[in-house]
């Protein structure tokens, strides 16, 4: 009876000492969380602040002006605006059809001992400097574009209808199409990469039973890995996009920098990343404030973008019952 009474303190001890240290865990975490939330929100008003001068002598109209000139410190972001939201469109139009190929192809199509090396591959080329993507673009893809694309797009889809004004230009081989087209591979990586994690957890008894019932890997890939796997595919594909709309040295070598308003794909033009890596370094007080404001303008642009992908997947969410 004694030793029953004497192992209560104790564990009365050691019950709030651990409450104690789980209150201290918590803290920590709630820290880190609040930390990250006012890192990014000073970020925002940091640059926000730095280009007041220039918002409050452009006001709305710096938003929607195409007029971007220094030397009459006339400022208009809808030039590097529309070049950033295009060239991030070039690039998930090509990426999420062949990143899906890939990854269906590593989990369904490809034998066991191909699957390792390859997706082993895919992943590496995830950890490659964007300077890279950019030197490549400017010294293989462009004389290519130049040369062969280019002159055959100007041809026969220039004369056509509605688009064709996107393809009629010069052969530059500078412009918004080969910078998506070099930001779609460097996206792919991580767009596939996931794409397969989230098959990879797809039960294998339902792929089986579909197979058992005469379904082909077309209608198992659309009808039951896909449909199963959609939220997190989602999820995958706006993370890539932010990646595209964010990118900045490997745009920079194939976009031409121009802040002439085209809206042919061929011809050079500029994005908010690009435009502000190129000139900042040589920038006056009025035109660092306008690319200041230009750098608030893109972290909206990719808060929108990932705020809507986060809607989206609670919608599929609510949609399918887990919430």
């Amino acid at each position: 009876m004694s030793a029953t009474t004497t192992d209560l303190p104790i564990a009365s001890r050691r019950d709030a000492a651990d409450a104690r240290h789980d209150r201290w865990f918590r803290w920590l975490l709630t820290a880190t969380a609040v930390f990250v939330l006012v890192t990014l929100a000073g970020a925002a008003l940091s640059m926000l602040w730095g280009g007041r001068s220039v918002l409050a002598h452009e006001g709305l109209g710096f938003f929607f002006s195409t007029d971007w000139n220094p030397v009459e410190d006339k400022y208009g972001a809808l030039v590097p605006i529309y070049g950033t939201l295009v060239t991030a469109l070039i690039a998930m139009l090509i990426a999420v059809p062949v990143s899906f190929g890939i990854a269906f192809f590593l989990t369904e199509v490809a034998p066991r001992w191909l699957r390792t090396p390859v997706g082993t591959a895919i992943e590496l080329l995830a950890g490659i400097p964007s300077i890279i993507y950019g030197m490549w673009g400017f010294f293989v893809l462009m004389p290519v574009m130049r040369e062969h694309l280019i002159p055959w797009m100007d041809a026969h889809l220039g004369p056509l209808p509605v688009i064709g004004p996107l393809f009629q230009g010069p052969p530059i081989g500078a412009g918004m199409l080969t910078s998506g087209l070099v930001l779609s591979i460097m996206v792919i990586p991580f767009i596939s990469s996931t794409m397969r994690e989230v098959f990879l957890t797809v039960p294998a008894r339902l792929k089986e039973s579909a197979y058992a019932l005469g379904a082909t890997k077309w209608e198992v890939s659309w009808d039951i890995v896909l449909p199963y796997t959609r939220s997190a595919v989602i999820g995958g594909v706006f993370l890539g996009l932010g990646r595209a709309l964010g990118e900045t040295m490997a745009v920079a070598f194939v976009i031409g920098n121009s802040v002439s308003f085209t809206a042919s794909l061929l011809e050079p033009s500029t994005t908010i990343a690009a435009l502000i890596a190129n000139d900042f370094g040589e920038a006056t007080e009025t035109y660092r404030a306008a690319l200041l404001l230009l750098g608030f303008v893109l972290f909206i642009v990719t808060f929108i973008v990932l705020a809507l992908a986060r809607l989206m997947l609670l919608n599929l969410e609510r949609k399918e019952g887990n919430r």
